[in-house]
């Protein structure tokens, strides 16, 4: 208890002193002088800074709409400036009035006040704009918060104490200690880490797939490995820059992924069955595959997900588990031949000699069929109205469709049969009345109204 209450005194002290801090700086800057009057002034540029914000965002907003021609980077940064130019306004505004008053009055003590918040408004400024490399919106929120509060403690000239008592407020267990000081220095330190780690993890990976020597599986799981090593070194060095003790850590982690483990069975299953997609090599971003019902390229191999993209522009994410445990198609695995069939009969008074020959040769024109690999054409049963048939031919670009070239090929056998008298058949029925009755003829349209009638 009595060491509890002497941990209490230097927190309770510094928190009387800022407080008596804040106090009389605002009792002097209420008193009539000139401190009031800098006061004033600084709410009046603050107004004037949102006047000019709801004016400007409006007219910059509707110029934007009008530059369709930009590249995409300049419309984001256009956006970006858009949406601070309230501290551009108040940046620019104060500095102005700040640098007129000191060479009206030739006298610091008149406007130190307005020039301290010009620094503090050009230093918020800088900070946001800074803060757009943090790409998670969440340490980004960390980081620009952090550094504004810091900037600000800072031209106060309270930077001191305000250490002093976030140190102060600290939790501890054990030899464990956690302050809050220590945990807002972590989080700002661990979102530069990240843009940093970010950074390198997107330039190299550009080198990477740029690299025609490793195959594609080979980079994805290079890229992916990668950010792994940078993202989980710039937490733990950022962790340990601000001092905490990673042993402690190491043994929370465990448990917590013991715990992960049994509740979390089918991510990690996906996890792993993702690695060993990648390390096998069974398939790649571009191979054409077929899943159950489901035909298309690989878009994208994910930790936990691989996207199918489809003819009709479908987006299929499907688990690294499926295609580990499942019946996968892979038309362009081990290389890009693929060998289609169809089917088509003719009728019993065509010749079968001219008509393999005439379906062979119009696969053979037919552009994507492959002339090393030429088609062939087999009788494969005589049927109720036709002799029945399958063409086989070879192409080498699964990935341009199969689809297409298959409707390619019918077309050019349909020319080619009209062109050579070969006919199509196709099922005819005759119908008899077994009472005998012969059907009713219709003379005119006035039968057939009756008819209809009746």
């Amino acid at each position: 208890m009595e060491d509890d209450i002497l941990q209490d005194i230097p927190l309770r002290d510094e928190l009387i002193r800022l407080w008596n801090l804040a106090i009389n700086f605002g009792s002097d800057l209420l008193e009539p002088g000139w401190k009031l009057w800098q006061l004033l002034i600084i709410l009046a540029l603050v107004a004037a800074a949102w006047l000019l914000r709801r004016w400007g965002v409006e007219r910059m907003t509707a110029w934007m709409r009008s530059q369709t021609g930009r590249p995409k980077w300049q419309l984001r940064w256009l956006v970006i400036v858009r949406n601070r130019l309230g501290l551009i306004a108040f940046a620019i505004l104060s500095w102005t009035v700040y640098l007129a008053m000191l060479e009206l009055f030739r006298w610091p003590s008149y406007s130190y006040l307005v020039g301290l918040a010009a620094t503090i408004g050009t230093a918020w400024m800088v900070v946001s704009f800074i803060a757009r490399l943090v790409r998670n919106p969440f340490l980004r929120k960390i980081v620009n918060w952090g550094l504004w509060a810091y900037v600000t403690v800072f031209y106060l000239g309270v930077l001191d104490e305000t250490k002093t008592l976030l140190d102060n407020l600290a939790i501890e267990v054990g030899d464990f200690r956690l302050s809050a000081l220590g945990a807002i220095t972590a989080l700002i330190v661990i979102g530069i880490l990240f843009t940093v780690a970010r950074f390198l993890s997107q330039t190299t990976s550009a080198r990477i797939s740029r690299n025609e020597d490793i195959s594609p599986s080979m980079r994805v799981l290079v890229v992916k490995l990668l950010q792994i090593v940078l993202y989980a070194g710039a937490f733990f060095l950022g962790l340990k820059a601000v001092g905490f003790d990673l042993t402690g850590l190491a043994v929370l982690s465990g448990a917590i992924g013991v715990g992960l483990g049994f509740g979390l069975q089918k991510v990690v299953s996906n996890l792993v069955s993702g690695v060993i997609i990648l390390l096998d090599k069974s398939i790649k971003p571009g191979d054409v595959i077929t899943i159950g019902d489901t035909f298309g390229w690989i878009n994208a191999l994910t930790a936990r997900y691989v996207s199918i993209t489809t003819r009709d522009g479908k987006e299929y994410l499907v688990p690294n588990e499926d295609l580990i445990t499942g019946l996968v198609v892979n038309w362009s695995h081990s290389n890009q031949l693929v060998r289609l069939d169809i089917y088509f009969g003719t009728a019993y008074g065509d010749d079968p000699h001219l008509v393999r020959k005439v379906a062979i040769e119009a696969a053979a024109g037919t552009t994507r069929v492959l002339a090393s690999k030429p088609p062939v054409c087999h009788i494969v049963g005589f049927g109720d109205s036709s002799v029945d048939y399958i063409l086989r031919f070879w192409i080498a670009d699964p990935t341009d469709g199969l689809t297409n070239i298959r409707g390619n090929v019918y077309l050019a056998l349909w020319d080619a049969f009209q062109e050579n008298g070969i006919s199509i058949p196709f099922p005819q029925r005759e119908v008899k009345h077994l009472n005998g009755q012969p059907p009713m003829s219709l003379e005119g349209p006035d039968d057939a109204a009756r008819l209809g009638n009746d």
